[in-house]
Parts: structure tokens; C-alpha cells; sequence
């Protein structure tokens, strides 16, 4: 079925939702931090949806005492699902599967698998938030020899499973389920998983419960403390709201993590660093200036001269975008050595 078929089909039930208004999409704010508790909190900034244009305002506070980011006030898990809704699957997949099976992706994840490879050799490895499993696939091929069972949300996992990028697929919340695999695997791992939860406390001691004595998890991150997100402000793609609820401080997680009964033996940001802050930023920026893209939760489809006009625009701007993009590419050597890098990697043992 064509997009404008697809989006036309979707139009009615958006626009029933919308019609309640966004304010229920949000739990009450806080008034302290959901990492440490303390009450010195400052507004970052105020933002919207970045990427996909539904409705809405999100605000970023920061924890003056811990460093601690958050999303204040919160979705609620009706929220959660509003804004997750066709991203990750309906009319996002195909975007969504793309951009994980891209080259530049797999080099990343091959990256991440040898990173643990030089601390163990696991014989069973849970991806936690796999979506399609892409990570397991190319891990193989670092590990032929360990088993990659996948977990997430949505029926993405299953899809991995059918497709043989992972063994065995959990459905669900990993708080929930952690209980059932309790010692079951050498290795855990969250890629860019951490920050979309309500409470990353929890998913670390899940992490904990998941693995055997001797296990490790390995976790990937934005960094709250990038200079580019400084630099960047609310255009910095890391912050990617509204689905970031929590950006965790380096320091911070380390020190959560030998609380919970880890020793820390990496925690690095240079191999962490993902090379497209700048050509992001780029097109958030001009992406403002053009005229509305069609998609559902728009009351209407836009007219013909604006689907030209927005049509001309975007293929005008490529070559520009492209010399960003390569600009990012070479800047990547120097910025991933200094605190400019936008993410970071630690990997910890579990004791015992």
C-alpha cells in the first residue's frame, strides 16, 4: 500500500487521540532526581519532536548535585506508546531496519562485540532492547561460537527470531522477566537501551539478577556531559526527545553499578562515539524552514504546490548535507578523543 494510502488510513485515529489534548500523555513533574534524589534541579531546555513532528513540548531538566538528566514531567506509558507509535514499526520499519543494517551501523556493533571479546568469551549473550536483532547478526561474526537470545518491547524481537538473527526472543519489560533467565547468561548488553527507561535503576539490577557470577554487561550510551551537546543545544540528536527519559553521567553509572556488585573493568568514550552530530543538527535546522511532510497525526494532507515545493527543497539541500556528513566522518578521529565524543561504553564484571 502506498504511504499516502497508509497515512490516510492512520489520519482518524490520530486525530481522535489528539483531540483529547497531549497533557495526559505526562505524569505530574518531579520535584527531585530520579537518580539520586536531590532537590537542586535546573531546566536544560524545552524542546519538541525532533524527528517525527507530533505534537507536543518536552522538557529536560538537570540535576545540579549529580549531573543527572531527565525528562521532566515524564510520559506516562500511554504516552510511551503515542510517541513510540510508528517509529520503531508501521510506517517507521522500513526506516527504522535501514538505518541498523546500514554498513556504518555493523562496523559499530562488530566494534562493541570485540571490545567485550577482549575481557571474555561468553557462551550466551541477552541484547536487551534488540528491536530487530541487527546487533546479534553482526556480533556472530565476531563470536560464532556464542548464543544471542534477544529482548524488547515489540513484536520486533519476534521478527529476529523468525529471521534467525537471535535464538531464543523475549517479549516484554526486562524488569518483568529477569526473574525467569536469574544467572542464565555470561553477557547482557544494553545498547543505547538505558536512557529510554522510566528507571534505569532497576534495569541495572535486572542486569544484575540475568547474569551469572563472573558475567558481563556491557552498556553504550549518549553522554549527558558531550561538549557537542553543549555546543548543539536541543538540536544535539542524543537527546532525542521524546523518547530519552534519562541520560546517565558516566561516573554516575559506575558507581550504581559496584553499589549493585560489579567491578568496572572499562569505561571508555572514544570507540562509543557516533560521527553524525553535525549533519543532524543540520537537518533539524533546515528542516524547520520547509513546509510540513504528510503524516497522521497532521489534520490534513498538504497540498499539492507544498509536497512539491518541500520535494525540490530536500533534494536542493542534499549535496549540502552530504558535505556535512562528510565533515562529521572527518572530524570523528579528533572528536572521539575528547569530550566531545556523544556517547560512551562501559563494560563490568559481575562479582561473586
Amino acid at each position: 500500500m502506498p504511504d499516502s494510502e497508509r497515512i490516510s488510513g492512520l489520519r482518524p485515529s490520530y486525530q481522535e487521540e489528539l483531540a483529547r489534548g497531549t497533557a495526559r500523555f505526562f505524569l505530574p513533574p518531579r520535584t527531585d532526581c530520579p537518580w539520586c534524589l536531590g532537590r537542586d534541579l535546573r531546566r536544560k531546555f524545552r524542546t519538541t519532536d525532533l524527528i517525527q513532528g507530533k505534537p507536543g513540548h518536552f522538557v529536560l531538566d538537570e540535576c545540579r548535585g549529580c549531573g543527572h538528566v531527565f525528562q521532566n514531567p515524564r510520559l506516562s506509558q500511554e504516552g510511551l506508546d503515542f510517541y513510540y507509535r510508528d517509529f520503531y514499526d508501521g510506517l517507521g520499519a522500513e526506516t527504522t531496519a535501514k538505518m541498523f543494517e546500514g554498513n556504518g551501523s555493523r562496523k559499530r556493533f562488530r566494534r562493541s562485540a570485540r571490545a567485550l571479546r577482549r575481557v571474555a568469551a561468553p557462551r550466551r549473550w541477552l541484547d536487551v532492547g534488540t528491536s530487530l536483532g541487527h546487533f546479534c547478526a553482526a556480533a556472530k561474526e565476531v563470536l560464532p561460537d556464542t548464543r544471542f537470545d534477544g529482548l524488547d518491547m515489540g513484536e520486533s524481537v519476534e521478527v529476529a527470531a523468525k529471521e534467525g538473527r537471535v535464538e531464543e526472543a523475549y517479549r516484554g519489560l526486562f524488569v518483568e522477566l529477569a526473574e525467569e533467565m536469574a544467572g542464565r547468561y555470561d553477557a547482557v548488553s544494553m545498547f543505547h537501551y538505558l536512557e529510554h527507561t522510566p528507571d534505569p535503576h532497576r534495569e541495572l539490577a535486572a542486569a544484575h539478577t540475568a547474569l551469572a557470577p563472573g558475567g558481563r554487561l556491557l552498556i553504550e550510551v549518549p553522554d549527558p556531559e558531550s561538549l557537542s551537546g553543549r555546543l548543539l543545544g536541543r538540536r544535539w540528536l542524543p537527546w532525542f526527545q521524546p523518547q530519552h527519559l534519562n541520560m546517565v553521567p558516566m561516573g554516575n553509572l559506575c558507581a550504581r553499578l559496584r553499589e549493585l556488585g560489579f567491578t568496572v573493568e572499562v569505561a571508555e568514550r572514544r570507540d562509543a562515539h557516533i560521527p553524525a552530530d553535525l549533519v543532524c543538527a543540520a537537518w533539524f535546522l533546515f528542516d524547520r524552514l520547509l513546509p510540513r511532510d504528510d503524516a497522521p497525526w497532521r489534520p490534513r494532507r498538504p497540498g499539492p504546490a507544498a509536497r512539491a515545493a518541500r520535494f525540490t527543497l530536500v533534494w536542493a539541500a542534499v549535496p549540502g548535507l552530504v558535505a556535512v556528513f562528510a565533515l562529521d566522518q572527518l572530524l570523528n578521529p579528533l572528536l572521539r578523543r575528547t569530550r566531545f565524543s556523544n556517547a560512551y561504553r562501559v563494560i563490568a564484571r559481575r562479582d561473586g
